[in-house]
This record gives C-alpha cells, structure tokens and sequence, in this order.
C-alpha cells in the first residue's frame, strides 16, 4: 500500500552510540575536564560527568535494546551515529527523512546547571554537523536547557541560525504552566521551530530498570504521561497565547488521544469560567487541532483511531535503532497496521505532516 519514501518523525540517537571525543573535543576548555568522559568500569565502557554514571558507551550491555542487532547487521555500537552507515539503514528500510531524538530519554542527570547547559550546547553542535551530512535526510533535534527561561531562548534562537530544524525541552524539568515561560514560546513560535515533548520521565512509581520486568511496565504506561503537559500546555494559555508555535508530543502514540482531548472539552465546559488566572477562549480540541502533533510506531487501532481526530495531527515514526523500532520492515508494518484506511490518509500521517511541519516540503 505504501509506495512513497517514508518520513520518520521519532528515530533516536543514544547516549551509547555518541562519538566518545563528544564533549571533549567541544566543551570550552574550562569546563572540558569537568564533562562528561568514557572511562571503563568491570571491563564495561561508560559515560561519567564526575562521579555522576550517564550510561554505557557501545552496544556490549545495549546488544538486546537494539533494531539493528535483530536485523543481523554488524553494528560496533556507534552506526546510528556514522551518518553514511544510518543514510544505509534509512534506505534499507525505506525511510528518506529521519528526524532524531537523543541523546538521552532522561536527561543528563548533571547537577552543576551551567555545564549541563553547556554540555547541551556543543551536543547541539554536533548535531549541526551530523545533518549537514545530507541535510535534506537528516535532522537530530537539538535539547535547549530548562534551569533558566532566558537560557532556553539563547540557545533556540542559536540553534534557529544554525539551520535545526526544531528543538526538545523536557516538560518534566520545569513548570510549563509559568507564565514566564511565554518568552520561550514565543520564541518557538517566531522562529517557526516546533517544539517537542518527548517521553521518558513522568512516572512516578515505574520506572525502567535494565533486565527487569519494570522496563516492559514503564514501557507500556510513559507515553500516557504527556498528558499532564499538554493539558498544562492548553489550559494555561501557552498555546493559545502563541497561535504560531506547534508543540509535538514525540511517542505519545494514538490510543488514548481522542479519549483525552474530549475529556479535555468536557473539563474545559465545567471548570474554564471559574477560573481567575486564565479562561480559555477556544475549545482545547481546537487548539489542539491547530497546534499540536502526536507521533506513534505501530497502532493496532490506527484505522478506528486516526479519523476520531484526523490524520492532520499524527506522524508516523520507526524508532530506529529502538527494540521497539519498526526497522527494517516498516513499510510492511504500516501496511498491516494501517489495513483499510484510504492511501491518502496514510500517505499524509507517514509523509506529508513530518515533511510540511519540518520544512523539508516548502
């Protein structure tokens, strides 16, 4: 059924496929000794920010999590992050453009705030020489920092020059809902550069925990967690107040989407006019509509689900390099899941959304 080039909205780069001369060869030089470095513990290699462990560095511990390995491709760990050997898997499986979430879905647990902002700031960098490999394929969103709103619209609005073609920053850092966050907004929107919530933190009692049951658990319940944000996100004005910005909710899926935005409606009619900070002047299913996309990998009820709020609002992603990745069979996953929806349809949710919202479309 699909036989266009596939656009893949949601595909990772990990900590433990990262350069290991990452931040060595791009933090200042006063902060160098001070980032994050490889070093081998237990005859295991991993990231450390002092005596802070970031995770492992190459695939010896990351062999099971990854796409590439069960497809049976030779992988040292750090192919997703050479960029002719990833052009190669993206072509293998049919995907043209991808669309780069990393390089942690927790953060870097840094305390010092200014060198993990600095930190965020030459993984930025490279991001911006990893897609001038074929800046027409590739775009790794780079992460803007959350200990400081003026912080966070510096760094947009240099990664804007650089030529990124959206930015993440983690709803679970900061309070969404502050007003005095507006000037980020606003700067998103200004900029035309999407912002991304991506899941990963939210939780509060699973958490994933490596070889144990816990991660099959906090697999299955995190993309639920971004519902605390998009309605914070709505109800507080900050999409209403800045009709221009669009804010991705990156691997929420679809399943419990057209349940939430009418619940959203249905508080919205009882609870929106006694409120004396900020009343809503749309409906949140119309700034929703307007504003906001969810991506999702394989949904078994995509064709019941889509059109309760139509194929305008979802992009497809294969997740790539992730266990959970469609990779490298996507196109005949989207057949099988997406079965009886019209071509048009699926063409606008697997193409034409990432194209047109990324700008790889004019």
């Amino acid at each position: 059924m699909v036989q266009d080039r596939l656009y893949s909205c949601d595909d990772h780069l990990d900590m433990w496929a990262l350069p290991t001369d990452l931040w060595s060869a791009r933090l200042p030089g006063d902060l160098r000794d001070r980032g994050p470095r490889v070093v081998v513990q237990n005859d295991t290699e991993w990231w450390m920010c002092g005596e802070v462990n970031l995770g492992p560095s190459g695939q010896k511990l990351m062999a099971g999590y990854s796409a590439i390995v069960r497809a049976g491709i030779e992988d040292d760990g750090f192919r997703a992050s050479t960029p002719h050997l990833r052009l190669q898997d993206m072509d293998r499986d049919g995907v043209w453009v991808s669309v780069i979430y990393g390089p942690s879905l927790f953060g870097l647990p840094i305390p010092d705030q200014e060198l993990k902002a600095a930190c965020w700031r030459a993984y930025n960098d490279w991001g911006s020489e990893f897609n001038a490999h074929a800046p027409d394929r590739l775009a790794v969103l780079p992460v803007l920092p959350t200990h400081d709103v003026a912080a966070a619209v510096t760094e947009l609005e240099r990664v804007a020059k650089l030529g990124h073609r959206g930015a993440i920053i983690s709803p679970f850092d900061f309070d969404v809902g502050d007003p005095s966050w507006d000037r980020l907004w606003a700067a998103a929107a200004a900029a035309r550069l999407p912002l991304s919530f991506h899941i990963g933190k939210g939780t509060s009692s699973v958490k994933a925990e490596y070889l144990s049951w816990r991660t099959a658990a906090f697999a299955a319940v995190a993309p639920m967690q971004l519902d605390e944000p998009l309605a914070t996100m709505i109800f507080s004005g900050a999409l209403e107040r800045h009709p221009d910005m669009r804010l991705v909710l990156a691997e929420s899926g679809i399943g419990w989407m057209p349940y939430f935005v009418a619940r959203l409606d249905q508080s919205s009619g009882k609870h929106v006019e006694k409120a004396r900070d900020y009343k809503l002047k749309a409906l949140p299913s119309e700034i929703f509509r307007a504003q906001v996309y969810a991506t999702f990998e394989e949904e078994p009820l995509g064709p019941q689900l889509i059109p309760l709020l139509g194929a305008e609002n979802f992009m497809w992603a294969s997740d790539y390099p992730h266990p959970d990745s469609t990779f490298p069979h996507s196109r005949r996953a989207i057949d099988e899941a997406f079965a009886g929806l019209e071509p048009a349809l699926v063409k606008q949710v697997t193409v034409e959304n990432c194209a047109q919202l990324y700008g790889f479309w004019s």
